[in-house]
């Protein structure tokens, strides 16, 4: 598979633009921020919970390979299949293999970021299969065929016109105004899909490497009737989403839930270890887990970026971050968006095709404050923002890298020389002149001032400097005052 290059400058100023866009981020991300708060305040010792689950998550990445190969024989004996897949075309391949030996022409699917990620949809329509997505924000953006904008909202930039127009030149149905009209067409469109389809694809919010027991969480029930009505299930996770025991997992989904919607608990919670037993009353004849790699090797063998496989996508970054709250999901150019996305699309696509993303932060640290495995953002940005300097420089691309080098050197010898210092600040005084507003502030500098004068004023050169202010002050309140 090949991506292009992403221009997270050049969406997110359209974004920024966006009326419709701006009203739709401030109300999803305030409802979940607000809720998100309200839930973790309930919980007793909510920042121990978060400082364990980061330890165990770190533990479990530095043993993946162990954990990896446990899980992997669980399964096995629990009577499912496993399928390795180096990268998004692999695991496609594997998928649609599956679906043609078993004579499959048609598969639903629950919402998954890892299907998503290798573009499973397209891959099984060229194969001759239908895919439909079952969960309604996936439908609703794979009719629109649009990448998801938010993590666990996927339609989250549609209006409810925007939906009720797609569904009537989509489907063919009259044009509507009440959601609970729009979402009785998706359920019938969807409960046909269910009966008629020969598999089902889900993703995997977390696999117990000890029982080879995989678990999804939901409030459609959509993921359970995709795992139990087709008679195969095939189900594809990233191998970083494996937690080593059983016992973890009420942990993890007590910080989920919490984190992502402000539930106590999702509506369901699928624990699937094998396919149906003798004794089930439903459930798949056959059961396959497709563990993805497409890149998290290379991020496991980063000491200073491996923290990010500890996440456990449930977009509390997103609703706290003061850039996606403006930009949205499709600015961050693929399907993990927001401060995840920042750290996560340079690594899995190549930082090459997003080295935008680690500057689409403030680093004021909100991300890191709400994960819920404490996920040290700021310091992978920071490190990913390095590798992108040094990729810039060995592939000689460096030229904006020597001259903020020259401009920082420069800067460096005026601030610690106090005569020239002095000079340069009274210098300044007089050049600014001719680009000051009417409130005084530096309204519109030359290039490359200019790509912060465009949106904001920046601050002018005082008249008298500091520090002879800070001489007069001091004449003032007399040498030696305790004032």
């Amino acid at each position: 598979m090949t991506y292009e290059r992403i221009n997270f400058e050049t969406d997110s100023e359209r974004a920024v633009g966006d009326e419709k866009l701006q009203h739709a981020l401030v109300n999803v991300t305030n409802r979940f921020r607000s809720a998100r708060n309200k839930a973790s305040s309930e919980v007793p010792g909510w920042d121990e919970l978060r400082t364990l689950a980061r330890e165990i998550k770190k533990e479990t990445i530095e043993n993946l390979d162990r954990y990896l190969i446990m899980l992997e024989e669980n399964v096995k004996k629990a009577g499912g299949h496993v399928h390795w897949a180096k990268d998004g075309e692999e695991a496609c391949r594997i998928i649609i293999e599956i679906a043609r030996k078993n004579g499959v022409n048609s598969v639903v699917k629950s919402k998954s970021m890892a299907t998503e990620e290798v573009e499973l949809n397209s891959n099984l329509e060229r194969a001759g299969i239908r895919a439909v997505e079952t969960d309604l924000g996936e439908y609703i953006i794979q009719l629109a065929g649009e990448h998801p904008s938010h993590i666990i909202a996927p339609a989250v930039h549609k209006t409810k016109d925007d939906i009720s127009r797609l569904f009537s030149e989509k489907l063919g149905v009259p044009y509507m105004s009440d959601p609970a009209d729009l979402t009785k067409v998706a359920r019938e469109r969807m409960r046909s899909e269910f009966l008629s389809a020969g598999m089902g694809v889900s993703g995997a919010n977390f696999a117990v490497a000890e029982t080879g027991t995989i678990v999804i969480v939901e409030n459609e029930g959509n993921a359970r009737l995709t795992t139990t009505v087709p008679r195969i299930h095939a189900a594809l996770m990233g191998i970083e989403k494996i937690i080593p025991r059983y016992n973890d997992l009420s942990l993890f989904l007590t910080l989920l839930a919490r984190s992502a919607t402000g539930q106590k608990s999702s509506t369901y919670v699928s624990f699937i270890t094998g396919p149906r037993r003798e004794s089930d009353a439903d459930g798949p004849e056959e059961f396959h887990l497709v563990l993805l790699d497409n890149g998290r090797s290379g991020i496991l063998a980063n000491g200073e970026t491996r923290e990010s496989l500890y996440c456990i996508r449930c977009g509390a970054c997103l609703n706290n971050c003061p850039v996606y709250r403006k930009v949205g999901g499709h600015s961050y150019g693929w399907v993990y968006s927001g401060p995840i996305g920042a750290i996560i699309n340079p690594q899995l696509l190549g930082i090459d095709k997003a080295p935008e993303l680690p500057f689409a932060s403030s680093l004021c640290g909100a991300c890191r404050d709400v994960c819920p495995v404490k996920i040290d953002f700021p310091k992978v940005l920071l490190e990913l923002r390095h590798e992108v300097k040094e990729t810039k420089a060995e592939t000689g691309k460096g030229r904006e890298l020597f001259f903020e080098r020259l401009a920082f050197r420069l800067w460096r010898t005026i601030v610690t020389h106090e005569r020239l210092y002095g000079f340069f600040s009274s210098l300044m005084y007089y050049v600014q002149m001719p680009y000051r507003g009417e409130s005084g502030g530096l309204g519109s500098l030359p290039y490359p001032f200019s790509r912060w004068t465009r949106d904001r004023d920046f601050p002018a050169i005082a008249e008298i400097p500091f520090r002879e202010r800070w001489k007069e002050l001091r004449k003032e309140i007399g040498e030696g005052s305790t004032k």
